[in-house]
């Protein structure tokens, strides 16, 4: 079982369906369980699609790509969800193509210590994103003032932001419908 609720598979997916399986498609040539499971009611699909390429794969984001799927791994790892911690990790080993490195990260950000292989501005931000995983209610404008102290820019709060809440609502999603990677082509950077 890959889901807790019953998908479509792609084929005998016809119509809207299908049409939003092609905009889902990863570069495998595969749609993935967290697009799937969406298939009962393909209207919230394309605006999953359309956020999630938004947060992590547009031209105009600023941070390091590797850094924003860090993020991404470190909110699903405080959301103990395996599924996105395994996709989103892998794109991290194949972006920076270094395993002690990434083995070195991934220990430290299940440890929930990611002062042990960050420092300045990528640590804050990684504190900022966890807060606002786990303790939403209370953040305050002390924790943005904080980093700016770091050099962060306006724009490059928005961009972890926008991955954090991404993937706090893509959590929420997986774990709430027992989503697995059964099938899944994972990761998918070259």
């Amino acid at each position: 079982m890959t889901a807790w609720i019953r998908m479509i598979p792609e084929d005998e997916a016809t119509g809207v369906l299908r049409e939003l399986y092609d905009e889902a498609m990863t570069p495998h040539g595969t749609v993935d369980n967290v697009m799937k499971v969406h298939s009962l009611r393909p209207h919230t699909m394309h605006g999953h699609v359309t956020l999630y390429r938004s947060v992590l794969h547009n031209p105009n984001i600023t941070l390091p790509l590797w850094f924003l799927e860090v993020v991404a791994s470190y909110v699903s790892i405080k959301n103990d969800c395996a599924y996105s911690l395994t996709h989103h990790f892998m794109n991290v080993r194949r972006l920076l193509n270094n395993e002690k490195r990434c083995d070195d990260i991934l220990q430290s950000l299940n440890a929930g210590a990611p002062q042990d292989q960050f420092k300045g501005k990528q640590l804050e931000l990684l504190h900022y994103a966890a807060k606002l995983t786990t303790d939403v209610a209370k953040m305050e404008v002390s924790d943005i003032d904080l980093l700016r102290e770091y050099d962060c820019t306006d724009g490059e709060i928005l961009e972890v932001n926008q991955v954090a809440a991404y993937f706090n609502y893509s959590n929420r999603l997986l774990n709430g419908l027992g989503v697995t990677t059964e099938g899944d082509s994972i990761g998918f950077y070259e």
